[in-house]
């Protein structure tokens, strides 16, 4: 099952997409898909209700022609992510293989959903695409013992596209990352949730992404350098991660800075598209601040 939330921009409403195609409202188990549905144990509620034949009927398509398709979590408490995570990325970035997990932060109210305009921030020059597996936290994860355990606290996956300004990323003083994250619209999510029990494994999912049709990113989670349950291990080391919050897990080859000059960064009108193997398709069309 997908789960959703529709409508316009801080209206959304949560639903479920069984797997015939059908929407089903689940406002009456939930006012949204947030952190207490996560760790009130929400999406076994949410999957026997569907089982009951209980839930009101959405007669909403979500394919474009009705109701707006927002992210599929609320807005996060945090949106923690991961570089130079995939070893064909790391080798095309001219950069060595991380001996630990990269870490730097996105500003969480960068979020929107999988279809909404992506803005081109004023005076920028270098705005790139990254498609990544983004992981949704379930369950409070505080100094795990092992990655054995990591995995029981996952809600769910979704896509992510960690939209960057690399000059403001890379280039600016004061060496910070987060310069170039954070722009508003930098992080559509979506356009669904799905449950980590509905995934076999989170390492051999496929990743693409097109910019104007011509396809520039084609890999595979298994070319993580950090696993999934690698990750949220390190990361419960250093952080407390909580219910809803997400993290995006890399991005593989393809981006436009590791391209050769001239590099073929994002312009207004570029249309932008992205999917990954059982979670779904986003698009995008660039517009500028």
């Amino acid at each position: 099952m997908h789960l959703m939330r529709l409508g316009g921009t801080g209206e959304e409403k949560p639903v479920v997409r069984a797997d015939d195609g059908t929407l089903y409202d689940i406002s009456g188990l939930t006012g949204d898909i947030d952190g207490a549905f996560l760790a009130g144990d929400g999406i076994a509620r949410v999957s026997d209700a569907v089982a009951a034949g209980s839930l009101p009927v959405v007669d909403d398509p979500a394919d474009g022609t009705g109701l707006r398709v927002g992210s599929p979590v609320v807005l996060p408490t945090k949106v923690v992510c991961i570089g130079l995570n995939y070893r064909e990325h790391a080798a095309e970035s001219g950069a060595p293989i991380p001996a630990e997990p990269v870490v730097f932060m996105k500003a969480p109210d960068c979020v929107v959903g999988p279809y909404d305009e992506v803005l081109i921030p004023r005076k920028s020059t270098k705005t790139d695409w990254e498609v990544e597996l983004a992981v949704v936290i379930g369950k409070t994860a505080r100094y795990l013992d092992s990655p054995d355990e990591a995995l029981d606290h996952v809600a769910g996956y979704t896509i992510s596209n960690d939209v960057s300004e690399r000059e403001f990323q890379l280039e600016r003083p004061g060496g910070q990352w987060d310069k170039g994250k954070s722009c508003e619209t930098f992080n559509p999510l979506g356009p669904w949730l799905l449950p980590a029990s509905e995934v076999a494994s989170p390492q051999e999912l496929g990743l693409r992404l097109w910019v104007n049709n011509e396809l520039k990113q084609d890999s595979s989670t298994k070319d993580m350098i950090f696993t999934v349950a690698g990750i949220v291990h390190f990361l419960s080391q250093v952080m407390v991660l909580r219910p809803g919050d997400v993290i995006n897990t890399g991005t593989p080859q393809g981006v436009a800075l590791g391209q050769p000059e001239p590099k073929p960064y994002l312009r207004a009108g570029d249309v932008v598209e992205l999917e990954i193997e059982g979670l779904g398709r986003q698009r995008q069309t660039l517009g500028q601040a």
